[in-house]
């Protein structure tokens, strides 16, 4: 009988495809504030490698992208930002901003004034553990904005709720439990998009909320080392054979023996990043009958040899 891939032993692989790959992305939640401002303000913040998030609770401002226009927000717009460039939250698009991000890290129990008390937004960021650009994309478009007045925003309203209330009463642990609650507002706000996810933007959590290939999708997710056939997925999908392999293509842009090439080598080279495990279990564990087999696809995926991939990135934290 097969065990446990030695890689799931720190972090069990979900039979939920969602929390398997935000798993795999390693996002958490990182510093949350609650923002009250007023009279003309303008805050810029610098491009990192994060998932940025705001939400207006009160009041109106602008959203402007390095290089784009400026768009106007007000109470109940809430937006995530993947890997975004350089923006400014303001009163006024055409103001010179402050540090926004300096302003934010000193702020006391995670709360932060700037002037007045017109406009509150609650801000902050997930961070990602060394970002996988093409996985993150595939669950979030750069631009996310969520319709508040959709049902299906409701967990997004509560989840919001509870962290201002978090914030505004400053208790101990304040820090530790807006960390939590924003992981869980991530996964709600990922919740409302499902049904709106396109191929251009967050096409992997539009394949998953897909009833037909989202459950091939969670099947070779769960057991990414059985030998999986279309034919199988496809009866999994209650579908025909080139019925499903056509919409498996429309959905993922790929073909569904190549999705699962590209999930193996993620599971491997996140393995392989954290080390405990050698290459021959590795392999076994990820179906490959041999450690040349295992070495050849990583090699196609990544452009090196697992050996020398893992000594290069375990060394440099890369």
């Amino acid at each position: 009988m097969r065990r446990d891939p030695e890689f799931r032993r720190d972090r069990p692989m979900s039979t939920d495809p969602l929390s398997g790959i935000l798993g795999l992305l390693d996002v958490r939640g990182a510093a949350f504030v609650r923002l009250e401002a007023g009279g003309d303000w303008s805050l810029a913040f610098r491009p990192r490698p994060l998932v940025k998030f705001n939400a207006v609770l009160r009041g109106r401002c602008w959203l402007t992208l390095d290089g784009g226009a400026p768009v106007q927000l007000q109470a109940g717009d809430a937006f995530l930002l993947a890997l975004p460039p350089g923006y400014t939250v303001a009163s006024d698009p055409e103001l010179p901003p402050a540090d926004g991000s300096a302003l934010f890290a000193a702020a006391a129990r995670g709360s932060v004034t700037c002037g007045g008390d017109e406009v509150v937004l609650i801000g902050g960021s997930f961070t990602i553990d060394r970002p996988d650009g093409e996985l993150l994309h595939g669950i979030l478009p750069p631009f996310l904005k969520i319709d508040m007045a959709d049902p299906r925003a409701a967990g997004v309203r509560a989840t919001l709720a509870r962290l201002e209330a978090e914030l505004l009463a400053g208790d101990l642990g304040v820090d530790l439990v807006a960390r939590r609650l924003a992981e869980v507002l991530l996964i709600d706000m990922l919740r409302a998009h499902a049904g709106r996810a396109t191929q251009e933007g967050g096409w992997l959590l539009a394949a998953l909320a897909d009833p037909k290939i989202g459950a091939a999708l969670a099947a070779m997710h769960a057991d990414p080392g059985r030998d999986w056939t279309v034919a199988e997925l496809a009866r999994l999908a209650a579908m025909s054979r080139s019925g499903f392999a056509r919409r498996f293509a429309e959905a993922t842009g790929t073909t569904p023996i190549d999705h699962l090439l590209h999930w193996r080598m993620r599971l491997a080279r996140a393995a392989l990043r954290r080390g405990g495990t050698t290459i021959g279990a590795l392999a076994e564990r990820l179906g490959y009958a041999s450690e040349s087999a295992f070495g050849t696809a990583f090699k196609r995926v990544h452009g090196r040899a697992p050996r020398g991939w893992a000594q290069e990135n375990r060394a440099t934290g890369g």
